[in-house]
Formats: C-alpha cells, sequence, structure tokens
C-alpha cells in the first residue's frame, strides 16, 4: 500500500516537519545498531539491515489466498461456494472478517513468540503487511474506530502488553484510523480455548467481555485481534460492540486456522 500523505496543516509546515522525519529516521538507525531487527520467524537478525523479516523465511509463512471465505476470509479448499462450512453452520455477528496468514508452523511459532516471549517488535512487519494488502479494502468501508480485543487485567499485568492493542495501534497510526483500546473490557478469565469444541468456546467468552467506553457516533468498528480459529472470540466481541450501537464490526486478524 502507498503510504498516506502528511495532512494539508502538515505539509504547510513542511521545513519543521522534514527535520522530525529526519530526526526519527536518525533515531531509528541508531536504534538499529544498537539493537538489531529480529526476524519474526527464525528469531535471527534480520540481513539486509533496514528490513522487518529475512528474505528466505518470508517463504515460510503462508498468505491465505483466494478464493476465500466471503465472512470469516478462511482459504477456500475449492472454487464452489462463497462461505466455509463453519460460517454456513454459524450465523456470525460481524460483517466479515481480513485474514494475512494461514496459521502453519512458522506462524505459530511467531505468534508464540510475541505472545509470551516479550517479541513485540515483531508486530511491525504483520502490521506493515496488513497494511499492504488490505489498506485500500479497510479504507473504503468507512471506518470510525479500531478496537483490539482486550486481555483480561491478570493476563496484562503478567505479560506487561496486550498483543491486539499493540498491533491495532501500529495499523491505526498508518492508515490515519482512530484506535479505541476501551471500547471493550474482559471481564472473565476464561479457561484456554485450545482445549475446547466450538460450541464450548462461545459459551467459554459468554460474560467474558463488556462495554467500556466508546465516543459517540461510532458506526462502523474494525475489531483487531492475533488469531481467527473459530471466531468465538469475535463474534462475542460483536455483540457487545453492537449493543453499544455500533452498526457494522469487521475483524482483522493476522493469522487464521484452516479447518472446514
Amino acid at each position: 500500500m502507498e503510504k498516506m500523505k502528511p495532512p494539508a496543516a502538515q505539509r504547510a509546515g513542511e521545513p519543521a516537519y522534514g527535520r522530525a522525519k529526519l530526526r526519527n529516521r536518525l533515531g531509528e538507525a541508531l536504534t538499529g545498531l544498537c539493537f538489531p531487527r529480529r526476524c519474526p520467524v527464525c528469531g535471527g537478525i534480520v540481513l539486509p539491515r533496514g528490513e522487518l523479516i529475512c528474505p528466505d523465511c518470508v517463504k515460510e509463512l503462508s498468505p491465505v489466498s483466494q478464493p476465500v471465505c466471503l465472512i470469516c476470509g478462511k482459504q477456500l479448499e475449492s472454487g464452489t461456494g462463497e462461505r466455509c462450512g463453519d460460517c454456513m453452520r454459524r450465523p456470525r455477528s460481524f460483517q466479515r472478517n481480513f485474514a494475512l496468514l494461514n496459521y502453519n508452523a512458522a506462524a505459530r511459532r511467531s505468534m508464540v513468540a510475541i505472545k509470551y516471549k516479550n517479541r513485540r517488535e515483531y508486530l511491525d512487519f504483520y502490521a506493515q503487511a496488513v497494511c499492504r494488502r488490505f489498506g485500500r479494502q479497510l479504507l473504503r468501508l468507512g471506518p470510525d474506530a479500531i478496537v483490539p480485543v482486550p486481555v483480561h487485567a491478570s493476563r496484562l499485568r503478567s505479560r506487561g502488553y496486550n498483543q491486539a492493542e499493540l498491533l491495532a495501534g501500529r495499523i491505526g497510526a498508518e492508515l490515519g484510523i482512530p484506535v479505541c483500546s476501551r471500547a471493550l473490557l474482559r471481564t472473565k478469565k476464561t479457561r484456554p480455548q485450545k482445549e475446547l469444541s466450538p460450541e464450548e468456546r462461545l459459551r467459554n467468552l459468554q460474560q467474558a467481555f463488556a462495554a467500556g467506553q466508546l465516543p459517540e457516533g461510532i458506526e462502523t468498528v474494525i475489531l483487531v485481534d492475533d488469531i481467527y480459529t473459530t471466531g468465538s472470540t469475535l463474534e462475542a466481541c460483536a455483540r457487545i460492540l453492537l449493543g453499544m450501537g455500533v452498526r457494522r464490526v469487521y475483524g482483522l486478524t493476522i493469522c487464521i486456522g484452516r479447518g472446514v
């Protein structure tokens, strides 16, 4: 995706803006020398410098390709039909989900490193990739806000960050969309979702989320999370947002399981 032009007011003061941009680049270069960029796939130092992922490692990731389910964004096994089996069986409260990658072994290692090994910098690559692939589509939806899926307060304390919120912040900054990090609250610490069936996952998440603070006039929201498995998390969050007066909820995730 092409980089967005700075606002007119910003362009009017171009010399000051240019100096600030130069300072940022110098700061990034110095940071790169002291703390070399690590690859989100192999974990090694990225070469050539300035890139966000090793050229060979990017080949280990599996971008979602057409045809995809028009609701969850999952890659379909054949060109027949417009929805996957999950979305035909289970009505969705969100309009559709945009998914960047199939959840293969390389993506799984990378997501684990982000969530449990403090590799927050890996999100720079994924945010950039999301904006390049879906940026124009997302902007055409006319989103009023980006809302990250929240984590429970106890998990936030132990981990120190919410990866969905960090991802949302990077995407919002690139696309110029406000991020409402307090729109949803995680009120219940649930059992690990990976142990449950799709029906159990949704029941497990009932009452797990609550309405937080959302500015008036928000009608279209992009709901951001790292992984889409069965859609239970997006579904639970979308229901809350719709109950708050939001009219349209779209999902945006880094990874999605292949499933059925």
